[in-house]
């Protein structure tokens, strides 16, 4: 898995918001979770507002996706995390201001800009990859059933060709049966036929 899918992996939705958690993003600056939200408390101002970062509710925890109970030492997890959004996470570069922190934070920004691209565009040319299937298949359609009619009725004049030939052999044959025969007739075989 290259680095973009590892971090696109760590994005959650949580609050109807793409977020990722704080432990994560620690792990990924290599610096413990506790040094990372010291440094987010120390500059609270930064991070004012839901749009930048919330603390996530035991509640919250326990319906997302990610696995997060029964790590490290204790059963569960002590502290509850924060989630920060793509506003957050930039804003995280200017309070862990080292270089592998900088490096770190242009992949995830990188990561949350194809998250939001992938979310938006595949729709609209799905939608119309749909709309241009359907039309196409819609014509399609439309010259078959023309095909078809013609074929129909191409058939129906050739049945009734047939049926009219038919009619007149039929008529032939008893034209033909009720003809006398021609020759010598035997004396008391007038009914009988040879």
């Amino acid at each position: 898995m290259d680095s973009l899918q590892l971090i696109q992996s760590k994005i959650y939705e949580i609050r109807g918001q793409k977020v990722m958690l704080d432990f994560d993003l620690s792990e990924m600056y290599g610096v413990e979770t506790s040094q990372l939200k010291r440094a987010v408390r120390r500059n609270m101002e930064r991070f004012e507002g839901d749009d930048f970062m919330f603390e996530v509710t035991r509640d919250e925890l326990s319906r997302c996706q990610f696995g997060i109970l029964n790590k490290g030492r204790g059963s569960n997890i002590k502290y509850l995390p924060f989630a920060f959004t793509e506003l957050g996470v930039a804003m995280l570069s200017s309070v862990l201001n080292s270089k592998p922190a900088i490096e770190i934070n242009r992949g995830i920004m990188r990561a949350f800009v194809a998250v939001r691209q992938m979310l938006a565009s595949p729709i609209e040319s799905r939608v119309e990859r749909i709309e241009t299937q359907v039309k196409e298949l819609k014509q399609y359609m439309e010259e078959v059933l023309v095909d078809q009619n013609d074929i129909n009725e191409d058939t129906m004049t050739q049945l009734e060709l047939i049926n009219q030939t038919l009619a007149e052999l039929q008529a032939k044959n008893r034209i033909l049966k009720e003809r006398n025969r021609i020759g010598y007739k035997l004396p008391g075989c007038e009914d009988e036929k040879l």
